[in-house]
């Protein structure tokens, strides 16, 4: 059986800071709050994609959806590693990375609303 080491994140939610995370007591503390801002960035990532979704025409999306697969793949890539020991994932790498990637989409759907989609743009 593989383990599942996790980095440990410095990046924490107003949420988070309310559930006691403010000063985790010990890793399995900072691992839990960690995991949890990592949950709220990818649930926000979920809902931000859609909403972009909704206001591309159909050669769009499929543009912005293989965008979004190719960033998964880097996200992945960058943030997480296999060893023989389990595989690690760096938390403080996902998270900035998908602030990064709900602000690109923010940018998208501001772009899309106003002007109009640029489809070179939905590629990045």
């Amino acid at each position: 059986m593989r383990r599942i080491l996790v980095a440990l994140t410095v990046m924490v939610s107003a949420n988070v800071l309310a559930a006691g995370c403010e000063t985790p007591r010990n890793a399995f503390d900072q691992v839990y709050c960690s995991s949890t801002v990592f949950s709220q960035l990818d649930r926000d990532l979920n809902q931000q994609y859609s909403r972009v979704v909704k206001l591309v025409s159909a050669e769009q999306k499929a543009i912005l959806k293989k965008s979004q697969l190719n960033w998964i793949k880097q996200r992945d890539n960058n943030c997480s590693e296999e060893k023989s020991s389990g595989y690690f994932v760096n938390l403080t790498c996902a998270n900035n990375m998908m602030n990064e990637r709900i602000t690109f989409l923010k940018e998208r759907e501001r772009e899309c609303s106003s002007t109009g989609c640029v489809s070179s743009k939905l590629a990045d």
